[in-house]
């Protein structure tokens, strides 16, 4: 029998993770737009991201409309404000049904950070921007959703800008180390 094994089967888990390690938030973007077919492709994942009991609840609405992106970066900020810069922008829509808000908050955020993963294996850049309760009404008519459907998150995307790409911290400095983080077992005592 062949050895069905690749180059990349031989190095580390931790090695072969290096991607999801390095997929983080854009926030600033060039003016180049992004093709249609880099769009499908990121929907194809959000579309097949897993939901609570596979319900599906999202809906996906897809902004390319500079004018519009830019009308709720400014309802939001400041925590709309990677879309000051986006191409395009995929809107989270879920159902405003409150008994559901935390199997759909769970989804949402499933799917967000799909897009995210998304993006980044695209050589994209994508930036979550979260819609507060009290610009919810506001990011809604610009939308155009119903009354029985909700927006609480928008993804920026883009191509990043110079800036984006640098580092955001100083080498080391980007997280904390694991035995910060991570306890085996139970919580440590004093």
């Amino acid at each position: 029998m062949r050895d069905q094994t690749s180059p990349s089967d031989k190095a580390t888990p931790y090695e072969r993770l290096r991607p999801l390690r390095r997929v983080r938030q854009s926030r600033d973007f060039s003016a180049d737009p992004i093709g249609q077919d880099d769009l499908d492709g990121i929907l194809g994942v959000a579309r097949w991201t897993g939901s609570s009991r596979n319900t599906q609840p999202w809906r996906f609405i897809i902004i390319r409309d500079v004018d519009t992106i830019r009308q709720i970066a400014a309802a939001g900020l400041p925590q709309t404000r990677a879309l000051r810069t986006a191409t395009a922008a995929i809107a989270i829509i879920l159902p405003a049904v409150p008994e559901r808000a935390t199997s759909h908050a769970y989804d949402d955020g499933r799917a967000a950070e799909r897009i995210l993963i998304a993006a980044s294996y695209l050589g994209l850049g994508a930036g979550i921007a979260w819609v507060r309760a009290d610009v919810l009404d506001a990011v809604s008519a610009i939308l155009g959703l119903p009354t029985e459907r909700l927006v609480r998150t928008v993804i920026a995307l883009g191509h990043p800008s110079s800036a984006a790409r640098g580092p955001k911290s100083a080498p080391g400095e980007a997280r904390l180390p694991l035995d910060e983080l991570v306890f085996r077992e139970r919580w440590p005592g004093d």
